[in-house]
């Protein structure tokens, strides 16, 4: 089976509103995915129809290589679910409630709690096995909502906003636990809203907005578009000034910025013949200094050569380069361009 996932015109009507419009996804096998989109774009009915918690209107969408409308039971065995909110009963231990979905799920007697122990031992949650879930930190929560939905050992995993509100160093351990559960073989939907996280975890990336699948790739694919989508634009632009006689300043710089990216230095030994020297680089379009003393240009992003003359016109002037980087469309730059379009109306 080459994709855990295929839909082929999904769609989800409310009376005379689409909630999901025509949706052809294709999510691969064993992959990690990422579904965007703002608030109300249709990313919770799709899921829901994913999951057989709601009818599509139309159209198809095969989960695990069953059909969600003709085979809804084998359908809910394969997948695992992580809610933005923990579902567990808060009155319950971490293990008894593990040990009531994996009933749910008809997991053996003889095999169900050393299967919730070792889970417990992969997640980290072991040594609160038998507290109730209602005394958990928010982190703990979720680990004990990811060792629950994974207990009857699903191929299919959603997880929705997994580190909502965590601490940088909480949301870095389940970080690693979503690739390990990636490497064992599980197929994971990621809906985030986490931009970083996205971009780091996922091996493709879907952006959906006012019910339509807007956006599909890879996330440095994603962001390569865009690069090329700005190069059209400015072209487009330049092209309706050549016919026009006047153009006014906030255009122009408009256009500008459409080719121009920030690339930022930390200079060992700065002095007024560096910054002269980097004025007069053809590559510079402005310069900044911020008051740390760290220098930020704007140069030409579509000129391959542009950061290697920046820096060999700062060597030449005997600038020693403490740190460097440069600032290239990011994946939240893609997302609010993909979603930019909308019509209030058409939200869902």
């Amino acid at each position: 089976m080459k994709n855990a996932i295929e839909t082929k015109n999904l769609t989800k009507k409310y009376n005379n509103f689409t909630a999901v419009n025509s949706l052809n996804l294709d999510i691969p096998n064993h992959s990690i995915f990422g579904m965007l989109g703002p608030n109300g774009a249709g990313k919770t009915t799709t899921i829901k129809m994913l999951t057989c918690l709601i009818q599509p209107t139309f159209g198809q969408a095969i989960v695990g290589g069953y059909d969600v409308q003709k085979n809804p039971d084998e359908v809910r065995n394969l997948l695992g679910m992580v809610p933005q909110q923990v579902s567990l009963y808060k009155d319950l231990t971490v293990m008894e409630n593990s040990q009531l979905c994996a009933d749910y799920y008809g997991v053996p007697q003889d095999e169900r709690d050393s299967r919730i122990e070792d889970l417990m031992e992969l997640v980290d949650i072991k040594y609160a096995k038998d507290k109730r879930v209602g005394q958990l930190s928010g982190g703990q929560k979720q680990k004990a909502s990811l060792v629950a939905s994974l207990v009857h050992r699903p191929e299919i995993l959603f997880l929705d906003e997994p580190t909502i509100g965590l601490d940088p160093t909480t949301k870095r351990t389940l970080w690693d636990l979503i690739r390990e559960l990636n490497d064992s073989g599980h197929t994971i939907i990621l809906c985030s809203h986490d931009m970083h996280e996205v971009d780091m975890l996922c091996d493709n990336v879907g952006i959906i907005n006012t019910g339509n699948l807007v956006a599909y790739d890879t996330p440095q694919g994603l962001k390569d578009s865009l690069l090329e989508s700005n190069k059209i634009e400015m072209k487009e632009a330049l092209d309706k000034i050549s016919e026009e006689n006047e153009v006014s300043t906030s255009t122009k710089e408009d256009i500008e910025n459409l080719s121009l990216i920030k690339m930022s230095f930390l200079l060992k030994n700065q002095n007024d013949e560096i910054i002269d020297a980097i004025k007069k680089s053809s590559d510079v379009e402005s310069i900044e200094i911020d008051h740390n003393g760290r220098i930020n240009l704007r140069i030409d992003i579509f000129d391959d050569m542009a950061v290697q003359n920046v820096i060999n016109d700062i060597n030449s002037a005997g600038g020693i380069i403490k740190s460097i980087s440069t600032e290239e469309p990011s994946l939240e730059d893609v997302f609010i361009k993909a979603t930019s379009e909308v019509n209030e109306d058409d939200r869902a």
